[in-house]
């Protein structure tokens, strides 16, 4: 005797959900993928101390690193109110407070749970060299307030110091490289790649009291006390890196008045950069205050001097030949100016030459212009076949260019990386098709009881 049609149907709806939980069963040992979740972002502050002003940088970096480096992004830049730390002599105190107004920006852009974990550094660059050696404890007690005010902030505060002009110099030249994707950058593959180091540029920084130059030679280094060696991103680097102090622009105009006063001492300075007819005042003895001036004023000389501009390009270029030595470096090859030995120019070359725009200034334009020329032409050699190599910028790759980005990158080696949170995960579909034949057999083992329960029994 066959079975009927309700049982028929009773065994139908059975044998359906013993599939679909068979079916699940299975799905739910199919094997989970392993999933990376994104890093915490890392920051650091670092504070450029220049000796004109003071600029503040806050840069991030996702912290599991990249081949033992982390890849930075500048987050802020805040130029602090007011002149450079070395100009606080009479009011050290004054020097730290200025810091609190960008300090105060950048940590509001920091999670406050990683105050703590966040590196500060403030780095004194040529100001606080010359302000050093012409007073060493006037240097100390700008230092020892703006350690003061930094140290208080909630931030991991690693301190206040000299940045040698050598590091100056080479990290600039780490940051315009970092920017411009010659160190490391993203390819469309989605991996990071290293490009060819023939692609790398060399870095001209013209500040105001102090210019460095910084590039890959061609050959070796021969004075190793102008090699910088660097690990980034898994790879070596070998570099030539000088700073010149005294050459930068605020350092130059400056000698350049004592050097005319010297050849000419009088009341009246005819000053052959000014524009013709400009005529102005100058106190004389703050012109031979700063180390970089090696003479005193000649005698029976005011107090105050008066100086007119003759506007006379040849004889302002002929005084500021006077400011370099050419003769200790004629007929050699590796040699600048000044008897400093340097490997021919290699590749092209960034330059920052961000001198101040304000209206204050316009006299010296004609000056800087012109020193610009000479420094480039014959100081650094940079010849009519290599000066198309030149280009003048602020930024690389959207990041100021300067010494501070090269140094938190070269910081983050010494940070140690955070491993990336692992979870297991199947795929969407897999999910998917699991939660489907699980809502199936549920349904057809209520159906399969409601069956035996209700339409069986009739």
């Amino acid at each position: 005797m066959g079975l009927s049609r309700k049982e028929q149907v009773f065994l139908a709806i059975l044998g359906a959900s013993g599939v679909s939980g068979l079916t699940a069963l299975i799905l739910l040992l199919v094997e989970a993928t392993s999933v990376l979740l994104p890093t915490d972002i890392k920051f650091g502050i670092v504070f450029d101390a220049g000796s004109s002003h003071t600029s503040l940088f806050l840069y991030q970096w996702p912290a599991d690193k990249e081949n033992g480096t982390g890849v930075v992004s500048q987050a802020l830049a805040c130029q602090v109110e007011g002149p450079g730390i070395s100009s606080y002599t009479s009011d050290p105190a004054q020097a730290g407070e200025s810091l609190r107004g960008c300090l105060e920006e950048a940590l509001v852009l920091i999670p406050e749970a990683q105050h703590r974990k966040t590196p500060m550094f403030l780095g004194a660059t040529a100001g606080m060299r010359l302000l050093r050696q012409k007073n060493s404890s006037q240097a100390r007690d700008i230092f020892a307030a703006v350690t003061q005010v930094l140290g208080r902030s909630p931030v991991d505060f690693w301190g206040a110091d000299l940045l040698a002009g050598q590091d100056e110099g080479a990290f600039g030249w780490i940051t315009v490289n970092y920017g411009l994707g010659t160190l490391v950058k993203y390819s469309f593959t989605g991996e990071w790649i290293q490009p060819p180091e023939e692609t790398l540029v060399g870095a001209l920084d013209m500040g105001g009291a102090s210019t460095q130059i910084t590039f890959v030679p061609g050959g070796p280094i021969l004075d190793k006390s102008t090699q910088a060696d660097f690990r980034l991103y898994g790879s070596n680097y070998s570099v030539y890196t000088h700073s010149y102090l005294c050459f930068g622009r605020d350092q130059m105009l400056s000698r350049l008045l004592v050097g005319l006063v010297q050849s000419r001492p009088a009341a009246l300075i005819r000053h052959p950069c000014y524009l013709s007819g400009y005529q102005t005042t100058l106190a004389l003895a703050p012109l031979y205050e700063s180390p970089c001036v090696h003479t005193t004023p000649p005698p029976s000389l005011p107090q105050n001097l008066t100086v007119e501009g003759t506007g006379n390009p040849g004889a302002c270029v002929s005084a500021i030949r006077e400011l370099f030595n050419f003769s200790s470096c004629q007929g050699r090859e590796d040699c600048a100016f000044d008897g400093i030995y340097q490997p021919p120019l290699q590749g092209k070359f960034y330059v920052e030459a961000s001198y101040p725009g304000q209206d204050r200034w316009l006299r010296d334009y004609c000056a800087s212009g012109l020193y610009i020329l000479t420094l480039l032409h014959e100081g650094y050699r940079f010849s009519e076949e290599t000066w198309p190599s030149l280009e003048f910028r602020k930024q690389a790759g959207g990041v100021d260019i300067g010494w501070t980005l090269g140094y938190m990158l070269n910081l983050t080696g010494m940070i140690p990386a955070d491993a990336p949170a692992q979870l297991w995960a199947v795929s969407y579909g897999v999910w998917v098709a699991k939660v489907v034949f699980m809502v199936l057999t549920l349904v057809a083992v209520v159906g399969a009881a409601l069956v035996q329960l209700f339409w069986l029994q009739d």
